[in-house]
């Protein structure tokens, strides 16, 4: 049975409203799929919004030879094909106004040249004040070329007073502990840590900021979140869809790389964190790190049964994709946290392509009620336990299940399912991932991002994971088929502790 909410509200309590100031936002890739799914139409619903700051110019490198026109005609294509909301041409001929192009090789100093010209005389043009926000939107490997490029041509300055230089970088963030401390080093090598902003589009997602909203601002809530109440956690993200054309990349990481090592683990140290002292951004990512410090070690024989793997039926046919490949497409995991909270509940994570439904969700299951007050112990039996439903994408909201008397003479028990829709109680859907995380990075806020010792905390955890199934890669791929919820043997996983995972 389910009731849904009708949500009133009237107040919209705001910490202090911030805006961003001037800034000329560089993005290196700029012809790629990442600039014109997610970034272009990201910073178009900024400025359709009113939140992006006037004096603000994009400027788009490439290697492909485009003039400033045709540049801002492509992007249009772009904008039209993949914004959230339908193009106003107003808003598109003010800001594509302030759209610009250097095209040249990542590899030429040349190249670097012109931009800084460009840069120069666009903070002339559009007073931009000298402040610079650099999107790394490329491959990892090329990372250290246009990291040194850009500090040696002057245009990565130290922080100093009220003028900034920020650079977003896209994960991956290494494929390993070794490869993330070196990319951190060569980081910290040319800028401050508060000048690296590692981003990771699921802290952007406005059901994800909501997990710290929900408990800390709610005392019905709170002192619940614990070992004494809580018996489990279910943490999923499943997508219908396999690897299209990201075949080469995803064989060379698989699931273990690309969601559940900075994903999911995101998304469980925002769960299980305790409050921050307050709302700075270090002070919440310290409170986070905790949690991943905190993670119980995987060791081979603990391994063996607290994870599972799979790969779908059809996977190594796809183009990229190695004939004989091993690489999952699927992982279940069962979680420990070794602090005062949260000593011996089991976090549940399940993650993988070509699954039944595109979901992803946090839930968190009550303990069983002790004793039976309705006259029949079996009553007691029958009672599903409460559970919290955060929901991140799609359909995003909170559901809360509990039991109530079904109306008759008789005491009858049913679970009602109360239920919260982003969409219905505040009018409209939320904003994409990437609007929030480029505004943040402007307005120099680094909460969403991830920090350097964060990043080498949850590669430290999982790489006795990746390297156990690496050196014993399973002989039982591909071993579940498209649509279905996985392997067999993620079922085994919750079987054997007298639970199953939630029907979505």
């Amino acid at each position: 049975m389910s009731a849904h909410l009708e949500i009133a509200v009237p107040d919209v309590l705001e910490r202090g409203h911030r805006e961003a100031p001037p800034c000329a936002f560089v993005v290196f890739g700029a012809t790629g799929d990442l600039t014109h799914r997610k970034l272009l139409p990201a910073i178009y619903n900024l400025a359709l919004d009113g939140t992006l700051p006037e004096a603000c110019a994009m400027v788009g490198v490439a290697r492909t030879e485009l003039t400033d026109e045709r540049y801002r005609a492509d992007l249009r294509e772009a904008v039209e094909k993949f914004s959230r909301r339908p193009l106003d041409d107003k808003v598109w001929s003010d800001f594509s106004k302030r759209v610009y192009y250097v095209a040249g090789a990542f590899d030429d100093a040349e190249t670097f040249r012109r931009l800084d010209q460009r840069l120069t005389e666009l903070d002339r043009a559009h007073a931009l004040r000298g402040n610079r926000l650099f999107y790394l939107a490329i491959p990892p490997g090329v990372f250290e070329t246009v990291l040194t490029h850009l500090h040696d041509g002057g245009m990565i300055q130290p922080p100093h007073g009220e003028r900034f230089t920020r650079v977003i970088i896209e994960k991956p963030f290494g494929r390993d502990l070794a490869s993330a401390k070196e990319l951190n080093a060569l980081v910290g090598k040319l800028l401050d840590e508060s000048q690296a902003f590692r981003i990771d589009h699921y802290l952007g997602k406005e059901t994800v900021q909501n997990i710290m909203v929900f408990r800390f601002a709610n005392s019905l809530f709170e002192p619940l979140w614990n070992r004494k109440y809580i018996d489990y956690v279910e943490i999923t993200a499943a997508e219908t869809v396999g690897v299209g054309s990201r075949g080469r990349f995803y064989d060379a990481n698989g699931v273990l790389r690309d969601i559940v090592q900075n994903h999911l683990l995101e998304v469980l140290s925002l769960v299980a964190m305790e409050p921050p002292n307050g709302a700075a951004a270090d002070e919440i990512r310290d409170e986070k790190l905790k949690v991943l410090r905190a993670l119980r070690i995987p060791w081979d024989d603990t391994i063996e049964r607290d994870v599972r793997v799979g790969q779908y039926r059809g996977y190594r046919g796809e183009p990229g994709v190695a004939k004989d490949s091993v690489t999952p497409t699927y992982a279940a995991l069962r979680v420990y946290i070794d602090n005062w909270r949260w000593q011996g509940v089991p976090f549940y994570l399940r993650a993988g392509k070509m699954l039944k439904r595109r979901v992803t969700e946090v839930s968190l299951f009550t303990q069983q009620i002790p004793l039976s007050l309705f006259g029949n112990h079996e009553v007691c039996e029958r009672i599903d336990p409460n559970v919290i439903t955060l929901r991140i994408q799609p359909d995003e909201g909170i559901k809360v299940r509990f039991a109530s008397k079904v109306p008759g003479h008789d005491v009858a028990v049913a679970s009602v399912t109360m239920d919260m829709k982003y969409a219905e109680a505040f009018g409209g859907a939320p904003p994409e991932a990437y609007e929030r995380l480029l505004l943040d990075a402007m307005r120099g806020d680094a909460t969403l991002f991830s920090r350097r010792d964060a990043v080498e905390a949850s590669w430290a955890w999982i790489d006795p994971i990746i390297e156990y199934f690496e050196k014993q890669p399973p002989k039982d791929f591909p071993n579940y088929e498209p649509g279905s919820w996985g392997p067999e043997s993620c079922q085994e996983l919750m079987r054997r502790d007298r639970r199953s995972w939630q029907l979505l």
